[in-house]
């Protein structure tokens, strides 16, 4: 029998599953957990053990982002852009390697945590998203997104620390509604509260047709934000 290929893309349901019970989470392209630390010593303990876990697999796939009150770990193949089988088994093997530190992961929603895992992105509304394009990727120093390039692809902070940028084709001009909106992707069990919590901060729901992909909120003066998940996404694809 045929030794499983590793690195492999997943799909979004097998990513998302593969971590679900270890506390992390799947983001778009990405799994993610946040650990909170009592100081920036015992980040870099956890930073280190995180290393030390990815082995040989840590320099391409792993990202970590620390703090004196939390380290915030992520794996993707920053190659590909994506998940990987090969993903899956190192945020095992570094959810392991916290565990035996005597930590454990924030939960991952808002009522567990007070910041949740989540990825902020920026989209911009064009009519001619070639003639645009360019411009954005030289006045922020951004480049194309691993895995991708060309018009239909996002670009990306090449630090990995800014928001992703990317461009939605629209029909026809809209003078008199905003061009630019923000999508802040959530872990799939913190979309719906997040959503909540919007609309009774005075936000308005403008569209649901694409839930649980994304919601479309709006403030009281009509600027937009898509709340964003994985999920329906891999059978919306079929």
């Amino acid at each position: 029998m045929a030794e499983p290929d590793l690195d492999a893309p997943l799909s979004r349901t097998a990513a998302s599953a593969a971590v679900a019970d270890i506390g992390w989470r799947y983001l778009l392209g990405a799994l993610a957990v946040s650990v909170p630390v009592r100081s920036l010593a015992q980040g870099s303990a956890v930073a280190a053990a995180a290393v030390a876990a990815g082995g040989a697999d840590a320099d391409g796939h792993l990202r970590v982002d620390l703090r004196a009150d939390r380290v915030e770990l992520s794996v993707q193949d920053r190659g590909a852009g994506g998940v990987t089988g090969r993903d899956t088994a190192l945020a095992q093997r570094i959810a392991a390697a916290v565990a035996a530190l005597g930590l454990t992961p924030a939960g991952s929603v808002t009522a567990e945590s007070p910041r949740p895992v989540q990825a902020l992105e920026v989209a911009i509304d064009a009519i001619d998203v070639p003639a645009i394009q360019p411009f954005w990727k030289a006045v922020l120093g951004y480049a194309d997104e691993a895995g991708g390039g060309g018009p239909s692809c996002a670009i990306v902070d090449p630090a990995g620390q800014l928001p992703a940028l990317w461009f939605q084709q629209m029909d026809a001009p809209r003078p008199q509604r905003n061009r630019v909106h923000f999508d802040i992707t959530v872990a799939h069990d913190e979309a719906e509260p997040r959503v909540r919590a919007a609309l009774a901060a005075g936000g308005r729901l403008v569209d649901d047709s694409h839930a649980r992909a994304f919601w479309v909120l709006a403030d009281a003066e009509g600027n937009e934000v898509c709340v964003c998940t994985w999920t329906d996404r891999d059978e919306r694809e079929q």
